[in-house]
């Protein structure tokens, strides 16, 4: 029984030592590799609105009853159509001023129909033009660009002298441009 004790504990000892000899050679074969590095953020900021010094009503249409109301984030005016040919039509920029590309989603518009015989209202965005609401736009408008929107209003000569209005109709005209980031 002695024997066999003594040959365990031999046992254990080599097994002992292989391990811290495997450990050793391991620590030998291993190696550590290093990645440093520095990133900087700038700041950034999400900025589409009018350019107010770029309002400009169009030559030729009827003059508003007010001054036109005009700051970044809206424009309101105020006019008389007196007859069939009468328009007031303007043009502002939108700008991106932002560091963020954008991209016009939506155009929604009021809707005019029951006065659609006699009066036509157009929002021109580039170079299309829009007289409905539209969604599912994707019109991108890049940071430190600008797009030119045309507004126009404009009392038609309707098919039949029966579509004319028989007393003067105050129609509301709103256009909201939906942009998102791109």
């Amino acid at each position: 029984m002695e024997k066999r004790v003594s040959y365990s504990g031999i046992i254990i000892m080599l097994l002992v030592v292989a391990i811290i000899t495997m450990s050793v050679g391991f620590a030998v074969y291993s190696s550590n590799l290093e990645i440093n590095g520095t990133a900087t953020v700038q700041n950034s900021n999400w900025n589409v609105e009018f350019d107010t010094d770029s309002f400009q009503e169009t030559v030729g249409g009827v003059e508003p009853d007010t001054e036109p109301v005009i700051n970044v984030t809206s424009v309101s005016y105020d006019v008389t159509l007196t007859e069939p040919g009468d328009f007031y039509e303007f043009t502002i920029d939108v700008a991106n001023s932002g560091t963020f590309d954008a991209k016009l989603v939506g155009i929604t518009m009021s809707d005019i129909s029951t006065h659609s015989a006699y009066l036509k209202h157009t929002v021109t965005y580039g170079s299309t033009p829009y007289t409905t609401s539209q969604s599912g736009l994707s019109v991108p408008l890049v940071a430190s660009d600008t797009e030119t929107v045309t507004v126009r209003v404009e009392y038609v000569q309707p098919d039949s002298a029966a579509d004319l209005p028989q007393t003067a109709q105050e129609v509301t005209l709103n256009v909201t441009l939906n942009y998102e980031q791109a």
